[in-house]
């Protein structure tokens, strides 16, 4: 059973994700690289490019489109574009941008599929894809690892800043060996799919020694919740049952199954390059700029409600869905509004870019 049904849909999770975009737009010439280099000379007829977690595409349909471009450079044979997410995901308004007016927004000879599915299962044929990618979605894990995690709404942990909450080593452990479970799977499910040669780029929002991303959104998620408690709209046995289904991986932990000794992948994937960056977040710098705390909010609690709401309400539901998550992101926002300096944000992202052996 999937941990969310998906980003919020009906064009929220699109307007709320240029942080996302920051991140992914980074390693975008790593990409351009991989299109330049990769031999198409083998089969499929079509070159295969697949996107896992696209969620309501915006920035998924900006990748493709460069990448379609770099292909077109080298060679006249079609290309495939696959857009991949959860089948509760909300698809509908890439649907409709995939093909206006009766052609492909991509161009002539392009042809595009929407495809649900978990990123951690086989869901294309045997060597049907050139270059696969991830951006951000292997986040989530791909089950709940323990039944409670009462100190805290995430398995990392709260920020040194705001410092309410604990989690135990065991717990920690607990989920540090299921993220990494999950992207051995998500890999070995990848290379199946890849053509010999093939690429691989895995990126997500992660931890370094100079922060995590995790860091100020889940604090006043979590100080939002326990105003819900204190207040009885939810007991303390929901509070405790309730987490956010995420863990952030530092780079050594994403790399883990293709490099190092013993890693279990090294025979199937070579690694081409690897990094842990930071990307300035559009909203955090526009409230720098202006001061307009109002504004800043507002985009700050949007931003991670586009991807919290959803297990937030799965995780509680004798709850009205709807209510209940206006009720908790307006106390969230109005505590950022209130204390900022409890909440501070920064994106570190960590990436990895692989070949099929």
């Amino acid at each position: 059973m999937a941990v969310t049904t998906g980003m919020v849909g009906h064009g929220f999770y699109n307007r709320n994700s240029e942080p996302q975009w920051a991140a992914t737009e980074a390693v975008l010439p790593w990409l351009d690289e991989a299109a330049a280099a990769m031999d198409l000379t083998d089969p499929p007829q079509a070159i295969g490019v697949a996107d896992f977690g696209c969620s309501e595409g915006a920035n998924s349909t900006r990748v493709m489109r460069r990448l379609v471009d770099a292909f077109r450079e080298r060679t006249d044979r079609p290309v495939l574009t696959i857009q991949s997410d959860l089948p509760t995901n909300d698809f509908s308004a890439l649907l409709q941008s995939l093909r206006p007016e009766g052609r492909s927004v991509h161009g002539e000879n392009v042809y595009s599929t929407l495809l649900g599915g978990s990123m951690f299962d086989q869901l294309l044929p045997p060597r049907s894809v050139h270059l696969a990618m991830t951006f951000n979605a292997i986040g989530f894990l791909s089950c709940r690892p323990i039944d409670r995690l009462p100190g805290y709404i995430l398995p990392n942990g709260p920020s040194a800043v705001r410092g309410v909450g604990t989690i135990s080593a065991v717990d920690r452990t607990a989920f540090a060996d299921q993220a990494l479970r999950d992207v051995e799977s998500l890999m070995a499910a990848r290379a199946a799919e890849l053509v010999p040669g093939g690429k691989l780029l895995i990126e997500v929002f992660g931890a370094n020694e100079n922060g995590r991303t995790c860091d100020g959104i889940y604090d006043v998620l979590n100080d939002a919740v326990l105003e819900a408690l204190d207040e009885g709209v939810i007991d303390r046995a929901g509070y405790e049952a309730y987490y956010q289904p995420v863990y952030l991986r530092t780079l050594d932990e994403l790399i883990a199954p293709v490099a190092g000794a013993g890693a279990p992948l090294s025979d199937v994937f070579s690694l081409d390059r690897a990094a842990s960056y930071e990307v300035p977040v559009p909203f955090v710098e526009a409230y720098r700029e202006t001061g307009d705390i109002a504004v800043y909010a507002r985009a700050y609690t949007d931003f991670f409600r586009a991807f919290t709401e959803a297990p937030l309400c799965m995780a509680f539901p004798e709850q009205d869905p709807a209510t209940f998550a206006d009720d908790i992101f307006a106390r969230a926002e109005r505590l950022v509004a209130e204390h900022p300096d409890r909440y501070p944000f920064q994106y570190v992202s960590v990436a990895a870019l692989m070949t099929r052996r």
